[in-house]
């Protein structure tokens, strides 16, 4: 397996959930190989501007210095899905540059709709989608949403699920780590393990990190 550097593009730190301080999220990351990453708090409409605008902040004035790119974005999380299209359009236009949308994962009671709603909306990446019904993947391909393969505990178990409805469709992937506290940023071989666990070949892998690398080159 060839050794390389990696992209990660879900990522959260004490602003919500996380553990870690933006700085050290990134320093983190370097340390494990880490080439470039996004940073996604989770938000929703109480706390959304605040998120969005200390991120984009940090990806301006700080990151830098670490010696790769931050994109500053966030991960709507548990919104009613009637609102997602007009909270992706209120962090766009407040500086995020990456929109995921926390998807209908098995580990967790997220609305019914949820998946749809954030395809619809033009979300960027549908994090952790679950059981994703085949004509949702079939939007997503068409759409350009990408669907992620998590290395993250409870979400990485419709990993398989997932990467089948994106072959069968056309549906692009990601691979991330949904990272929350330092043992969750994994280096590039474990992470390669998960998606080679959940049915992907070395080829469709090699996709995936292209696929990382091109984002973070348009946008970073």
């Amino acid at each position: 397996m060839r050794e390389r550097r990696f992209i990660d593009l879900h990522t959260h730190t004490l602003l919500s959930d996380g553990e870690l301080l933006p700085s050290e999220l990134v320093r983190r990351a370097v340390f494990r190989g880490c080439r470039g990453l996004a940073i996604t708090d989770h938000a929703d409409d109480a706390n959304l501007d605040f998120v969005v605008q200390r991120t984009v902040m940090f990806a301006r004035e700080t990151a830098g210095a670490w010696g790769i790119p931050v994109l500053p974005g966030v991960e709507l999380t548990h919104v009613p899905p009637r609102r997602i299209g007009l909270l992706i359009e209120r962090a766009r236009s407040l500086g995020a540059r990456w929109i995921v949308v926390h998807g209908e994962t098995v580990a967790e009671p997220v609305a019914p709709g949820t998946n749809r709603a954030a395809i619809e909306a033009g979300a960027d990446l549908l994090a952790h989608p679950g059981l994703i019904r085949p004509e949702e993947a079939e939007e997503a391909a068409r759409r350009g949403v990408f669907l992620e393969i998590s290395t993250r505990k409870g979400h990485c178990l419709t990993n398989g699920w997932v990467a089948r409805r994106a072959l069968e469709t056309g549906a692009p992937l990601l691979l991330n780590t949904d990272t929350h506290e330092p043992d969750d940023i994994l280096e590039a071989e474990s992470r390669s393990l998960v998606a080679l666990g959940a049915g992907l070949d070395q080829a469709i892998l090699e996709v995936l990190w292209t696929a990382a690398e091109e984002i973070l080159e348009r946008r970073g």
